[in-house]
């Protein structure tokens, strides 16, 4: 092993150490000024002044979450496997596509947010709700569902395909029954990411869903996420602390969730090997 092979693993080294330490940082510090701050009023069924109840939040998260995915899933998924399955080399559709998914994914969730109320809130009427916020939101992840499942088809080995058509089956169900299960792992950490991106956004559904501390009644009723909840707490000014317990609980949100979908994907890659 030369010195600059020597130096460029102790960069790496270096990097991962560093990386791995401000991840401890953040989550001890959260853990530090948010625990001490929790108790049992925040987890009331009703928000009021009095109680701060972040429970409405949860709900309004998950909820966000299911109906941000049920629109943008499909609809990512089934252009990257047009764009690798389906669509021919060099074609104008499948550069236009990509260009397309490239250019929104750099977009600031702020143009997102103000996109979605002049269209979503205003122009369709839906007014602040829950239905617009996610609309925004299914925007928002689409280019990353799209990329994450276009490069995970690339990544299945030819010879899969080739071996389904030899045996004579078609070519839908060579995707779905050879293709989609050896990439199911790779499509789902995509979602992962995405579940992140959405339990994380506070610009683009200030303006769309609304900051109302309450369980939407239907979908064209307002609500709040728990980071849009921590974020009115902590510019508020009078409830700092109890916008540190409400980091500590979109901590604990985040990491099951991200548990949960990695559980299964290995289930997932398990079966497909077993198979």
């Amino acid at each position: 092993m030369n010195k600059y092979t020597k130096i460029i693993k102790g960069f790496v080294i270096l990097s991962a150490i560093l990386t791995f330490s401000v991840l401890l940082i953040l989550i001890g510090y959260i853990l530090i000024k948010g625990i001490p701050h929790m108790d049992t009023s925040l987890f009331a069924l009703e928000f009021s002044t009095e109680n701060l109840s972040l429970f409405p939040a949860i709900i309004t998260t998950l909820m966000m979450i299911f109906l941000s995915l049920l629109i943008a899933c499909p609809l990512g998924v089934f252009t990257g496997f047009y764009l690798v399955e389906y669509a021919k080399s060099g074609n104008k559709v499948v550069e236009i596509i990509r260009l397309t998914t490239e250019t929104l994914s750099g977009i600031p969730s702020i143009v997102y947010g103000l996109f979605g109320l002049l269209f979503f809130v205003t122009a369709l009427g839906w007014s602040f709700s829950l239905i617009a916020g996610a609309f925004t939101l299914s925007i928002m992840i689409l280019p990353l569902i799209i990329r994450s499942t276009e490069e995970v088809l690339i990544a299945v080995p030819n010879s899969l395909r080739e071996a389904s058509f030899g045996l004579g089956a078609g070519k839908l169900r060579t995707i779905f029954r050879i293709v989609l299960p050896s990439a199911m792992p790779g499509i789902l950490t995509g979602i992962i990411l995405a579940i992140g991106r959405i339990v994380g956004e506070t610009a683009a559904l200030i303006y769309t869903a609304g900051t109302v501390p309450q369980i939407p009644d239907n979908l064209f009723s307002s609500g709040r996420t728990l980071a849009i909840h921590m974020y009115v707490l902590s510019s508020e000014g009078l409830y700092t602390n109890k916008a540190y317990a409400t980091a500590v609980i979109l901590l604990l949100v985040v990491i099951g969730i991200n548990g949960l979908s990695s559980y299964v994907a290995k289930r997932f890659s398990k079966e497909n090997v077993n198979g």
